[in-house]
């Protein structure tokens, strides 16, 4: 097959040249699969598939699998300069980024932006957003209220007015003297009077009663800017309805104009929330979270001793489970029966602080299809198991008694009664080395030990504003509603929540957060979605909107990058944009030797590499540990939803996938065509394609090989000569999700129903058989590929094992004498004679293969000896 590639007749190059010669100077190729319509980009609102072809999936022994069929676009080339610059191997037909998928930069207003303008903007911790001006009212208590009932009681509450907004605190029963501690706050861009009302009522069961009420102008309101003090709430008299002021009754108020800076904005209740209760208003606030410190548990099964089992006469085959919280391993079944097995067999868990569970040890023996006797169990905490901190020796082992399961949950003075129990030998230990892995290693945020100790000081300082989202697109159109956004970002061990703001397409956060930077090799993430539980439904899911990936390597230090991020989303039909979200990022060294030096060190910590993690183990660790990240910050209040969770993790994206098969196997082919446009150049120099480069490089070889001391410099100064070229052509802005490269443009609607599926599947049983046909034709593919690697690693193999023993004969004898022909003739004379060989003139050449390459293809391999 490959001899007949290589016989190529005279007269089809001549065609080849004389249609090169008639082409234009600018060339527009069109590669089409399908119809435009088929996989037309919406305006946001994601693609409408139509139905596949026939063709679509291809039979197990179709000639060319159609999945990796590329979509229809439209490139251009220059013809001119692929003549006079690299083979076409290195001009990739890349098809352009869709621009609605594209970065958008921008120049909003922020302080950072114009202090370096040499602006007159005063210096403040919040430079990286947009100043928003709300007005706070700080309703601390009140006192000698009136009573307004018949029976003596009073149930007082505080309504908060301003225009058509109104905020309400909680009412207390039977109080004449209520706390309430409550903020409120109006944003300045929304208020629609200038006067604030501020009533207290009696809660009743018709018509709550009017208590009184104090009024304040706006024009006159104090302005607060941190890191001002809090202002003190004054004592005010209450009025009734005529302005005059009451006997008894007074309350307890600060008034104050405000920015997002204040410490009282993240608990204030915010005026785009009025219609919100008291008991879901967290769910829309901003909070902090932290993810628990997590460790890694190794727990070594030695063996054990004096099993007895219910059964005299039989001799056990035991197994040991351990089990800690939720997570469960087992160990091989003993080699041999008997009553003191040994397995020395070594398994892993996460733990978290604080070591609330218990680690359960359990001896069973397995004798029949459903039969299984419980010989032993022994449960301890997990706080009073020792620590390694690094490299140390491993704890001791140790023997532990093995409990009946009747007698688990007896007290210590019956379980001295017992004269004999079985034993287990177990050494049991708590890594602090080890950075356990909570996300996927290619985007991780946090690549710190487990314990402080062994850290690292931070080098940096990552700040992010996130300023606002724009054209979202309605997510709750079915509710008579738009969309309620917040996001969640995340770095390292630290989460953010920004507050959700209800009902708007445009929301406005402008946040601020910082995080502390040990490593520029990091990613932070962040995602937008659409708040679920306002009404208090617990069923709902938390929606997603989209997510924006940004690597710390790819920022220049002490630069403010504000883009608007595409927010897009993959779902079962297709591809959708979602809006897009407005970010302001700044990435601020500290320690430039210390950051300089972190490009030296390993990604890990030392534990790793010293004793690495089985890989069979790497990601079902990675798995708990999502699931106790998850679990725990869903325990918080307000909680981050495991969707939201899990949506930040990625915790499927090791699932298989055909789009991102393709997806890797087309950046495979891109990293390939620049070698395989190494190779074309070669070959064209070889051939003299161009006499003038071949002349020029003649030259070169022989001033190289005359002076071999000029090869290294060369190489390096080669390669320092190409990175000051590509300065210039050098990215501007922070990467992002990539559609063209994750191939999700045009995926086909089948492969994202495959994508979505649940593990194990729930698909009808063609629909499976379908796409196992179609996994097996890929498949088929991919070990034809494997094969013939293997075939050309066993050639060479065979050239010295006599197993075709002429052509090893003919090898040897080749190879004593070449090293007596280089051993007498100087090294330049060998080199310049084998490159002028290799540079020969195309009239000196044969279209034939070469001897050499002959030689191999005729050697054996084991290929012949499967079946």
């Amino acid at each position: 097959m490959e001899d007949e590639e290589s016989m190529v007749s005279d007269s089809e190059k001549k065609k080849k040249n004389n249609k090169k010669k008639e082409k234009e100077v600018r060339t527009f190729h069109s590669i089409g699969t399908e119809k435009p319509s088929s996989h037309g980009h919406g305006h946001g609102h994601g693609h409408s598939h139509s139905h596949a072809p026939a063709s679509a999936f291809a039979p197990v022994h179709a000639p060319k699998f159609q999945s990796f069929v590329q979509p229809t676009v439209e490139t251009q080339t220059r013809v001119d300069l692929a003549k006079s610059g690299p083979p076409n191997a290195m001009l990739m037909q890349i098809p352009r980024q869709n621009p609605e998928y594209a970065l958008v930069e921008t120049a909003p207003p922020l302080a950072a932006r114009l202090r370096y303008k040499g602006g007159n903007k005063v210096s403040t911790t919040y430079d990286l957003v947009e100043q928003m001006h709300f007005l706070y009212v700080n309703v601390v208590k009140a006192k000698d209220l009136p009573v307004m009932d018949i029976t003596g009681s009073l149930d007082p509450y505080v309504e908060v007015k301003l225009g058509n907004y109104k905020g309400v605190t909680k009412h207390l029963d039977k109080n004449q003297h209520p706390v309430w501690k409550q903020i409120f706050a109006f944003s300045k861009e929304r208020l629609q009077s200038n006067l604030l009302e501020v009533t207290v009522k009696d809660k009743d069961i018709g018509k709550d009663d009017f208590v009184g009420r104090i009024m304040f102008d706006l024009t006159e309101m104090p302005v607060r800017v941190p890191p001002d003090s809090p202002l003190a709430p004054q004592w005010y008299r209450l009025e009734d309805k005529k302005g005059m002021k009451i006997h008894n009754g007074e309350i307890m108020l600060a008034v104050w104009m405000g920015t997002q800076a204040d410490e009282s904005f993240p608990e204030a209740w915010h005026s785009d929330a009025h219609n919100i209760s008291h008991h879901n208003l967290a769910n829309t606030r901003s909070k902090v979270y932290f993810t628990p410190k997590l460790y890694y548990l190794r727990i070594e099964v030695i063996e054990a001793q004096d099993l007895v089992p219910s059964d005299k006469g039989r001799v056990p085959q035991a197994s040991v489970r351990v089990q800690l919280g939720s997570q469960m391993r087992f160990t091989r079944p003993s080699q041999m029966r008997a009553v003191n097995p040994i397995w020395n067999e070594e398994l892993m868990f996460v733990a978290a602080e604080p070591f609330e569970e218990f680690i359960v040890v359990t001896v069973e023996d397995k004798f029949g299809p459903n039969n299984i006797e419980i010989l032993g169990r022994e449960i301890m905490s997990v706080r009073n198991v020792p620590q390694r901190m690094e490299t140390g020796k491993l704890p001791d082992s140790r023997w532990f008694n093995l409990h009946r399961p009747s007698a688990v949950g007896e007290e210590e003075t019956e379980r001295k009664k017992e004269k004999f129990s079985s034993k287990i030998h177990l050494r049991i230990c708590l890594e602090a080395g080890y950075h356990v892995l909570d996300e996927s290693t290619h985007f991780s945020s946090d690549l710190q030990p487990s314990s402080k100790h062994l850290r690292k000081r931070n080098i940096g300082i990552l700040e992010v504003g996130i300023l606002s989202a724009r054209n979202l697109l309605p997510m709750k159109g079915k509710d008579g509603r738009t969309t309620d956004a917040y996001c969640v970002a995340k770095y390292g061990n630290k989460w953010v929540r920004t507050r959700t703001l209800l009902d708007t397409l445009s929301p406005r956060w402008n946040e601020q957060y910082t995080w502390e930077v040990h490593d520029p090799c990091t990613v932070i993430t962040v995602s937008v979605f659409d708040n679920h539980h306002i009404n208090g439904s617990s069923d709902n899911k938390d929606q997603r909107i989209g997510k924006v990936r940004i690597r710390l390597s790819t920022l220049e230090t002490d630069r403010v990058y504000t883009h608007y991020y595409p927010l897009l989303v993959l779902q079962p039909n297709g591809l959708k944009k979602n809006g897009e979200l407005h970010l302001a990022v700044r990435f601020t060294c500290t320690a430039w030797v210390n950051m300089v030096a972190q490009y030296s060190r390993p990604l890990l910590p030392k534990m790793h590499y010293v004793q690495p993690i089985p890989v069979r183990h790497i990601d079902w660790l990675r798995y708990q540990a999502m699931q106790i990240v998850a679990a725990r910050l869903a325990r918080a209040e307000p909680p981050l939803r495991r969707e939201s969770v899990e949506y930040m993790l990625d915790v499927d994206y090791h699932m298989w996938s055909l789009r991102r098969s393709k997806a890797n196997f087309h950046r495979i082919m891109s990293l390939l065509s620049g070698f395989t446009a190494v190779c074309k150049w070669l070959n064209d120099i070889c051939t003299w394609r161009n006499p003038v480069t071949t002349c020029l490089v003649h030259v070169l070889f022989l001033i190289l090989v005359c002076y071999p001391e000029l090869i290294l410099p060369t190489i390096f100064l080669y390669l320092f000569v190409i990175g000051i070229w590509n300065y210039r052509f050098r990215p501007r802005n922070p990467p992002h999700m990539d559609a063209r490269l994750s191939q999700a443009e045009a995926v086909h609607p089948d492969e994202l129903d495959e994508e979505f599926d649940t593990f194990p599947t729930t698909r009808p049983s063609d629909i499976v058989r379908m796409r196992y046909d179609r996994l097996r034709s890929v498949a088929g593919r991919v070990q034809t590929v494997v094969g013939d690697l293997a075939t050309q690693g066993e050639r060479a193999q065979a050239i010295l094992s006599w197993r075709d023993s002429r052509a090893t004969s003919i090898f040897i004898i080749f190879s004593l004498i070449w090293a007596v022909f280089i051993y007498i003739t100087p090294f330049q004379v060998i080199a310049i004679i084998v490159g002028i060989f290799m540079l020969r003139h195309p009239r000196f050449r044969s279209r034939m293969p070469s001897v050499p390459v002959n030689f191999f293809k005729r050697l054996p391999s084991k290929s012949d000896s499967m079946f």
